[in-house]
């Protein structure tokens, strides 16, 4: 006796075919469970027992075997109890065998047979919509799910109910869409006060998507700038909001439903390289790829490890997180803009009129030293933020505020937007990914122009990577503006953002 149930295992965010086979034949009684498993599926067994002892479905005393194939693919998590405890019903004739082939199954079992909710179901949902098939997950992941645009979504609490639908006795209802649509968020750049020079750079790397680096005196207003840089940003497409939803999906973090609004990461310096680029022995996702279409924002950066930092640079180039272990080989979307704070010296007042730094420029010298070139040269923009004026922290008016910069965001994105379909291109790119020939088709830079910039790249002792960010910067510099050729000037403005910074770590 013999049945085949189809589920997944996962790659990134991508969904591979697994099917779990299930024999029940003539042997010492027995329950064995191969093809890779981990150790959460290996102890299914015990689950898969008690539920049917539940459900009140004598337990076979013959020789059990569940393979799991393809067998050099490792499974992990709980998402194969249920599709065990059907194929050994299948293989039972308690169920139907033929009704199981029309789905993937997904979820977890608790003793007395409740579908516990499992991670990664909306993955599931794009793969059984790309094959044709239907999906069985939790009722508690049945929302996101819907997301993936199948039809044939069964969401079920218990497996009586599932039992229930495929002896026909039992009408299930599609699963309703749960999406964040109208949250807003509760905080506002005119909740910071004065700064207005480092609003207008907020602006500038919200509208072309540039990496920021703010390094000022404690109290100066850095963290409250970075969270919210999130409040100036366009709210993601529908493409967007599925991609980073399927990767919150594989992480275990899509409680609350498809959102809308841009990710906002901040992990704890003394996080680690797994935890921030993505690890594990299949895998998971860091914190990049869960900042994927959002922000990443790393205060006290020199407190970060420098080999944590550095292992940053590949993804800020290519947009992947690539995982390279023995047993797999995983890449997640890591699409993400880096914000950075960090204060000028370990004391924090280096340079500032309220107090003196002590040990200057020891002190600042060993500080920033954490920091390598080759990782400071991925920032298009290094600012100073200086200490507030106590006058413009005490006064009742308030600043420019996030709806005001976000239309001008949204004006500048239009534009390039634009632009771009004028030149053939269909992907939407911000300013700060363009390259190659695309890049200088949109600068369009005169001989003038050229020799300037070379000038300048030359006494500023950019890389050829910070000339290319440059140009970049200040193209997005002219489209706020409303100006479509790129001149001297803001190229200037953008070397302003840039090179002071760089001249004083080195």
């Amino acid at each position: 006796m013999i049945c085949n149930v189809k589920t997944v295992a996962f790659s990134g965010i991508k969904a591979l075919d697994v099917e779990v086979q299930v024999s029940i034949g003539a042997g010492m009684p027995s329950f064995i469970i191969v093809g890779l498993p981990d150790k959460a599926v290996n102890e299914s067994r015990e689950r898969v027992r008690a539920v049917l002892r539940a459900i009140g479905v004598d337990f076979p005393s013959e020789h059990i075997t569940v393979n799991l194939t393809p067998s050099d693919v490792i499974k992990e998590g709980a998402h194969y109890d249920l599709p065990i405890a059907l194929g050994l019903l299948g293989a039972m004739k308690v169920i139907d065998k033929n009704c199981l082939k029309k789905y993937i199954f997904m979820g977890g079992l608790s003793l007395d047979g409740r579908i516990d909710g499992v991670n990664g179901v909306l993955v599931a949902g794009v793969k059984a919509l790309n094959d044709k098939m239907g999906l069985v997950c939790p009722k508690i992941n049945g929302g996101e799910a819907v997301w993936s645009g199948l039809e044939d979504i069964v969401a079920v609490e218990h497996i009586l109910e599932l039992m229930n639908f495929f002896k026909s006795e039992l009408q299930i209802a599609k699963p309703e869409v749960v999406a964040i649509k109208n949250k807003e968020y509760n905080i506002d750049m005119a909740d910071v006060k004065g700064q207005e020079s480092a609003k207008r750079a907020m602006l500038i790397a919200a509208a072309g998507g540039h990496n920021l680096l703010m390094v000022g005196p404690p109290g100066a207003g850095k963290t409250m700038l970075a969270e919210r840089l999130v409040t100036i940003l366009p709210k993601m497409s529908v493409k967007e909001a599925i991609e980073t939803a399927m990767v919150q999906s594989v992480a275990g973090e899509l409680s609350n439903g498809v959102s809308f609004l841009r990710p906002f990461r901040s992990p704890h310096h003394s996080a680690s390289t797994p935890a921030l680029i993505g690890g594990g022995r299949m895998g998971v996702p860091g914190e990049i790829s869960l900042a994927n279409n959002g922000v990443l924002f790393l205060d006290e950066l020199p407190e970060f490890s420098r080999q944590t930092l550095d292992a940053l640079r590949q993804p800020l180039e290519n947009k992947k997180a690539i995982i390279s272990r023995v047993m797999a080989h995983t890449e997640y979307p890591a699409k993400f803009q880096l914000i950075g704070a960090m204060n000028p010296c370990r004391c924090g007042y280096l340079g500032t009129k309220e107090k003196m730094c002590s040990k200057a420029p020891k002190c600042a010298i060993d500080y920033m030293s954490r920091l390598s070139g080759p990782f400071l040269d991925r920032f298009d923009m290094q600012i100073e933020v200086e200490s507030v004026n106590p006058y413009d922290l005490t006064a009742k008016e308030k600043g420019t505020t996030s709806m005001e910069m976000l239309k001008k965001v949204e004006e500048v994105r239009e534009i390039s937007a634009e632009r771009l379909y004028k030149l053939g291109v269909s992907e939407m790119l911000v300013n700060a990914e363009l390259k190659g020939d695309l890049l200088e088709k949109v600068l369009d830079m005169d001989e003038g122009l050229r020799k300037d910039v070379a000038e300048m790249a030359q006494k500023c002792g950019l890389t050829a990577r910070g000339i290319m960010r440059i140009l970049r910067l200040a193209r997005t510099i002219a489209d706020l503006q409303y100006i479509k050729k790129v001149s001297r000037m803001h190229v200037i403005e953008a070397l302003s953002y840039r090179h002071k910074f760089l001249k004083q770590l080195h």
